[in-house]
């Protein structure tokens, strides 16, 4: 895929253009975003994601428009798990809804300006060392029994960073407006809401590290990765408010984001072992009879895994609602 210099400086300036409209349109007069806001937004960024990809397989061809496809949707779902951990911070510094834009846009950008650096990292390790498809295949198929099995038990909002910060700056007890730092009686003092802003702040590395192996599973294209990222990114802010109860009904997302993770797992160790150079796995000849599993069959993987685990978590949900309401009628 041939990305010139021009293109990708057009392309971190209108992400970062988007981000500034947003905060000078959005986030910088606090205020609780309605339904009807949050779901136009949502459906804009969505919408710009999908015209997106169309372009890039118009212009770059549909082998690349499909890995850009997979990648988005990979790095969407993972987003979402975003939101189940900056629900439980939110909830747990009580931050008004009307800061919480605030709160999610600098943990957002953080997260894009992470991610930038994780794929520059990847993509120089890739071009030059092809036994880090082992390495990544690897680490997802540990995050994928990982995901299978975590409940969210840790609290990055009591974590030991917390606790350091809480021990060595003065926090007050309230907040003060959507400010991050307050002078009273001549002492500066930082407000519950700058906690919340490193907690998130710790929670977008791991998710970070989490997400970029994953997409480099599916497209060894930087520019893909960047755009997959910066579109899932996009929107998340607005998709907190519009789902934020029905988060709590995806039960089984987790386990369909185990399954994806494990399935691009497997891929990246099959890519490994067909560009193989290592001189203990078959002589460090490349391993001709592996599969390489095309773009089509990821996506349409990706896509009904994301599915089933939806419906299934909805289906769960309301069943167990049915039987609590005939319960308490009896």
């Amino acid at each position: 895929m041939q990305v010139t210099p021009v293109v990708w400086i057009v392309t971190i300036a209108v992400t970062i253009a988007f981000f500034v409209y947003e905060f000078f349109s959005h986030v910088r007069k606090p205020h609780e975003p309605t339904i009807a806001e949050s779901a136009r937004w949502s459906a804009f960024y969505i919408g710009l994601a999908l015209l997106f990809g169309v372009g890039v397989g118009m212009v770059s061809g549909w082998s690349f428009g499909g890995e850009y496809f997979a990648g988005y949707l990979t790095e969407k779902v993972l987003s979402v798990d975003n939101l189940f951990v900056f629900l439980m911070i939110m909830s747990t510094f009580a931050v008004p809804k009307a800061y919480q834009q605030k709160v999610l846009m600098i943990g957002i950008v953080i997260a894009l300006v992470l991610r930038g650096g994780f794929i520059a990292v990847g993509a120089a390790l890739i071009a030059n060392f092809s036994w880090v498809f082992y390495v990544f295949g690897a680490f997802l198929l540990f995050l994928a029994w990982q995901q299978a099995f975590s409940q969210h038990s840790s609290d990055p909002a009591d974590g030991r960073l917390m606790r350091f910060v809480r021990r060595r700056l003065p926090v007050t007890e309230e907040f003060h407006g959507d400010r991050l730092t307050v002078k009273l009686d001549g002492r500066r003092f930082v407000t519950p809401l700058l906690l919340t802003v490193l907690a998130i702040s710790v929670v977008d590395v791991v998710f970070a590290v989490d997400s970029i192996p994953a997409i480099y599973g599916l497209t060894s294209e930087a520019y893909i990765v960047f755009t997959a990222n910066a579109f899932a990114l996009m929107g998340l802010r607005q998709l907190f408010f519009l789902v934020g109860g029905l988060l709590e009904r995806l039960v089984y997302l987790a386990q369909g984001m185990a399954v994806i993770l494990a399935f691009i797992g497997v891929k990246l160790v099959f890519h490994a072992l067909h560009v193989n150079e290592l001189p203990f796995i078959n002589g460090g000849r490349h391993v001709e009879w592996v599969p390489e599993i095309p773009i089509w069959f990821s996506l349409v993987f990706i896509g009904a895994t994301i599915a089933v685990a939806a419906v299934a978590s909805l289906a769960k949900t309301r069943a167990e609602q049915a039987v609590s309401s005939n319960t308490s009628s009896d």
